[in-house]
């Protein structure tokens, strides 16, 4: 493919995790190194900033601080969840796109997201093609839910899941400290996957973890449920119990909706609101049981703790965003970067791309064989899979006993 010599631009979209700007890091450090590419742009808010064209020049900022952003949390240049509808229907957005594009000669686009974000690079790759304007787009995953069909893994998912067995290990120390009989409810985040409430039974691997676990892979029986909280009640006088916010009964209705009508909420992209679920078991539970009932709901603490960072995530993630940038220089484009597992007793990752058009939209999810016939639990086949993913610490500078994270300058793009 021909040499392209142009600018760059980065964006950040959805859910922020603890590892998305190692992988910001990895495309804006390397994008930097390449002579093809003159200038990069950094996106305020992801798309949305390219069609209000705020974006920043990411030439001014200092190596130090994009080192720093491998143990920043959360999304440095700010994050957004804006649909792009279909370019056939209304163009609207995508006229403005390309008029900035060509304004600031943008002729390499990456994206860093989930399902939602690998549908927006789809969209512009596919419209850019259609206007014959050359642009490479190259997806960077990211999504602490590991939902992303055609990769091993997700940047996100490992930290988030070490995070959630590690506060499932201290909160069953913490539940096990009196003689009288307590059920805790941990609620963890997942729609329609289970992934990160199947991280929890890495605990129980360790001897410190949930009883009971249940995912959205399977229909949630409320009676089932209680009658399984009942009997190992009786059997132990204590219970930890582990469920996905996007449980659903057999009708699929989301079980959240039992107790509120929160996940009648949509966003942008047409997503229920999930929470409460936590609360809600509880009450159902301490109904039938009579028993002390705490529900604890590990909300956004599960993609922010970098303090409890995979280091093998952190890598993972800068190279991705390092991959992206080297494949789309050499001409690749309209790919999303990937992960593939090397078979063997070591554990060894490879980057693969995959096509935007057979990612954008499709869900990847706990496999049926993962979980026990009752729908309650999770076998040795998931436990080899997460724990080469949570393995090594993340060490970042301190400043006063407290994180010293990256303090981007964020200087306004100029033309």
């Amino acid at each position: 493919m021909s040499k392209l010599v142009g600018s760059a631009i980065f964006g950040q979209s959805g859910g922020p995790t603890s590892v998305i700007n190692a992988s910001a890091s990895g495309v804006i450090q390397e994008a930097l190194k390449q002579e093809n590419i003159v200038q990069v742009y950094g996106a305020a808010h992801g798309i949305r900033g390219i069609l209000e064209e705020d974006f920043y020049n990411m030439r001014e900022e200092e190596l130090r601080e994009l080192e720093l952003l491998k143990s920043t949390p959360s999304s440095a240049l700010g994050s957004v969840r804006y649909k792009l509808k279909d370019f056939n229907e209304d163009d609207t957005d995508y006229k403005r796109l390309l008029e900035v594009f060509k304004k600031y000669d943008i002729r390499y686009f990456f994206y860093n997201g989930g399902n939602d974000s690998m549908d927006t690079c789809n969209k512009i790759s596919k419209y850019m093609q259609k206007v014959g304007y050359e642009c490479r787009v190259m997806g960077v995953p990211k999504t602490i839910d590991n939902d992303l069909w055609a990769t091993d893994h997700c940047p996100g998912y490992g930290s988030a899941a070490k995070y959630i067995a590690t506060s499932t290990m201290e909160v069953y120390h913490d539940a096990n400290v009196y003689d009288t009989g307590m059920i805790t409810i941990l609620e963890i985040m997942g729609r329609n996957a289970g992934w990160l409430t199947a991280s929890s039974a890495l605990a129980a691997h360790k001897g410190n973890g949930p009883d009971l676990i249940y995912l959205p892979e399977v229909s949630f029986d409320v009676e089932k449920f209680l009658d399984d909280v009942e009997r190992i009640y009786k059997e132990k006088n204590n219970v930890i119990v582990a469920v996905s916010e996007g449980i659903k009964d057999k009708e699929g209705r989301y079980i959240s909706e039992y107790g509120s009508d929160l996940a009648k909420t949509k966003d942008a992209f047409g997503h229920a609101q999930l929470g409460g679920l936590a609360a809600t078991l509880a009450n159902m539970t301490q109904e039938r049981t009579g028993s002390k009932v705490r529900g604890i709901e590990f909300s956004l603490l599960q993609r922010c703790a970098s303090h409890c960072g995979s280091l093998t995530d952190v890598n993972e993630a800068f190279m991705a965003g390092q991959m992206a940038v080297k494949h789309s220089v050499k001409g690749e484009t309209d790919k999303m970067v990937a992960f593939e597992r090397e078979a063997g007793d070591q554990y060894k990752c490879n980057i693969k791309l995959i096509n935007l058009t057979d990612v954008a939209n499709r869900e990847k999810k706990v496999p049926r064989e993962w979980i026990n016939e009752e729908g309650n639990g999770i076998k040795q086949p998931f436990i080899d899979y997460a724990l080469p993913l949570i393995q090594g610490e993340l060490v970042f500078p301190l400043e006063d006993g407290l994180p010293r994270f990256a303090r981007l300058n964020k200087v306004p793009a100029k033309k």
